[in-house]
């Protein structure tokens, strides 16, 4: 792969994580962002070395001054992912405001704000990728997630508008969407649930972060230059469309 500059959000934890590390090991110059857990994210630092940023991603000025630090300190961005997201479980007559708000700002807000801060530069250089993370539950829904399903599924008709805007200018935006992953969120589920999700998965398992970080990888690289607004679903056959 040639030498690019890549950001990924909410790359420092889980998935975030596998992809930052899978693209530094693909040659990729790798910056991280996280949005508050200076611990892990620190101890990711430490651990590869790579690079890496604070700011929340719902915050569009914020968004704006990271990605204007990231060029000044390690040059253009080439590669963005758009990973950062977060969960706020309810009910739909049990869910507040602020759940759905905070939901839709971060995992579909996130995406506009961090892709508005970087088209103007690869539009002008001719070249961008740009991944953004969905889920198998904005694909089919998920009870208990009609924010989380709803800004998922929001990234999908993002993308398709973004990469027909982009493709004359040399830019891909695709999604990847996981199904069930081995991650921190997915252990905290109860283990009853957990079992009831596996058996649905066709494969028997929960996918590794390392094969979500394989999927993004391939969509970033010189070899998926004719691949612009699809949706790469890495879930095991639990969703077929």
């Amino acid at each position: 792969m040639t030498k690019r500059l890549a950001l990924v959000t909410g790359g420092t934890r889980g998935i975030g994580a596998a992809i930052s590390t899978a693209l530094a090991d693909a040659g990729c110059t790798v910056v991280a962002t996280h949005a508050g857990n200076t611990a892990k994210a620190d101890a990711f630092h430490a651990e590869t070395g790579i690079p890496v940023y604070g700011w929340d991603v719902a915050d569009f000025a914020a968004c704006r001054d990271g990605v204007a630090q990231v060029v000044a300190a390690h040059g253009p961005i080439d590669i963005l992912v758009n990973n950062a997201g977060i969960t706020r479980d309810a009910t739909l007559h049990r869910m507040t405001e602020a759940q759905w708000r905070a939901v839709i700002d971060t995992n579909l807000g996130g995406c506009f704000n961090m892709c508005h801060a970087v088209i103007e530069g690869m539009r002008a250089r001719g070249f961008g990728r740009i991944v953004n993370i969905g889920s198998i539950n904005g694909l089919a829904g998920q009870f208990g997630q009609a924010n989380y399903a709803a800004a998922k599924a929001g990234i999908i008709g993002f993308t398709k508008s973004l990469a027909q805007e982009s493709a004359q200018k040399g830019i891909t935006v695709n999604v990847v969407a996981p199904g069930y992953t081995a991650t921190d969120m997915v252990a905290a589920v109860p283990a009853g649930i957990l079992e009831k999700i596996v058996a649905k998965i066709p494969v028997g398992r929960l996918a590794e972060a390392r094969e979500i970080a394989a999927a993004v990888r391939y969509l970033v690289s010189e070899e998926a230059a004719f691949v612009t607004g699809a949706t790469l679903s890495v879930n095991g056959g639990q969703y077929m469309a």
